[in-house]
């Protein structure tokens, strides 16, 4: 029997990850652990209902209401960093990093050492630190599986292709709440505005890093991470019916594309199964119901966040974790009122820019403790 953890479990990837061990029964999967934020009541349901041997908060102040939820089930409480990495250091084969921020690249690391799959949903790993991950994963033997539905779309229209034959990669964006709106109406926009997204049914923060675009700067990043690309070689374009997640374009002319219906199990799915396929509860496409599908160029003055991945990749170094932590602090302070909309991106930006001058900046990052220094000290420049 598979060994599983969960981490970000009651978030909207690691739920839907939930849904599918619960799909398989009782006795396909042995869960090791499940994670969680503040939703502990939820975090306790599922525990209970895949007899996880242990559930961990992140907040240690709730580590009470987690015993007490969890109480007479034999499931094992803890809470807090730590115990996000002791988890994730017990032996497993598959570990689904669904965590949101930076917090998820700790536990990641420890995933990591175990030499199994972790399949990666957590994209600030390796915008923060590519190279800590490769290096972790080829210490160990360990295997990096995309679960970000268009890294999943381009790992398969990839197949058993060589890369020296990709002319480039095109990922595609919906465009987020605001793909429509007149330019001089951002400035105003309000975070339940910026919170709806018009095809995925998602966590607040990344809904809303959907209508900023820096979730797609951030997937640019992470594409050149993972795949090993060129910037060059990664486009992004807009398709708001989001059915073609990836598109693979060969020297020969031809481009191979992946096209699914917008539900996170399919990706999540694809990685708890790979190298095979099995059966998913993922609905079929239909092509003629759909009809026509559009496309156009973002634009990069509606979304900087573009603009901005460009010249983090370009810098190279420690400029993905700083770009990540001034993104999280900008969004944190849009969400609080302390900022507009449109100057999270002006933020992110003059962060990058005080911090490209201080010696280090254009290393790699030599250890966790180093990224994590410059996560610290863009979170309180992007704060000032």
């Amino acid at each position: 029997m598979r060994r599983i953890s969960i981490f970000g479990a009651t978030g909207s990837v690691g739920a839907n990850g939930v849904d599918l061990i619960r799909r398989a029964g009782p006795d396909a999967y042995h869960t090791v652990a499940l994670t969680g934020g503040r939703n502990i009541a939820r975090l306790a349901q599922m525990a209970r209902e895949l007899r996880a041997e242990i559930a961990v908060t992140a907040h240690p102040d709730l580590l009470g209401d987690l015993r007490d939820a969890l109480a007479g089930s034999g499931v094992q409480a803890a809470a807090g960093p730590d115990a996000l990495v002791e988890a994730a250091g017990r032996p497993a084969d598959w570990i689904l990093s669904a965590i949101v921020g930076a917090a998820g690249l700790a536990p990641g690391l420890a995933a990591l050492a175990q030499g199994g799959v972790l399949a990666l949903a957590n994209k600030e790993s390796l915008v923060c630190a590519g190279p800590l991950l490769r290096h972790a994963a080829r210490a160990s033997g360990a295997t990096i599986l995309p679960v970000d539905s268009e890294h999943s779309a381009v790992f398969q229209a990839l197949g058993s292709d060589k890369l020296d034959s990709v002319e480039d990669v095109t990922i595609t964006a919906s465009g987020g709440a605001f793909r429509d709106w007149p330019l001089e109406r951002l400035a105003a926009a309000t975070v339940a505005e910026a919170s709806t997204h018009p095809n995925w049914a998602m966590g607040q923060r990344i809904t809303i890093d959907s209508a900023s675009m820096f979730n797609k700067a951030m997937e640019v990043i992470e594409a050149k991470e993972f795949f090993a690309l060129r910037p060059d070689q990664i486009k992004v374009l807009v398709h708001p019916e989001s059915i073609i997640h990836a598109m693979v374009s060969h020297v020969d002319g031809g481009t191979i594309a992946h096209l699914g219906a917008p539900d996170m199990r399919h990706a999540i799915g694809y990685a708890l199964n790979w190298p095979g396929r099995a059966p998913l509860p993922v609905a079929p496409l239909d092509l003629a119901a759909l009809g026509s599908l559009t496309f156009r160029a973002p634009d990069e003055v509606r979304w900087p966040a573009l603009r901005l991945a460009r010249e983090v990749m370009a810098a190279g170094g420690m400029a993905g974790a700083v770009f990540n932590a001034a993104k999280e602090q900008a969004l944190d302070d849009f969400i609080a009122g302390r900022i507009a909309f449109t100057q999270m991106a002006p933020r992110v930006e003059m962060t990058l820019q005080a911090l490209s001058a201080r010696a280090g900046f254009g290393d790699d990052p030599a250890d966790l403790e180093t990224v994590l220094h410059w996560d610290r000290e863009a979170r309180k420049e992007a704060a000032a």
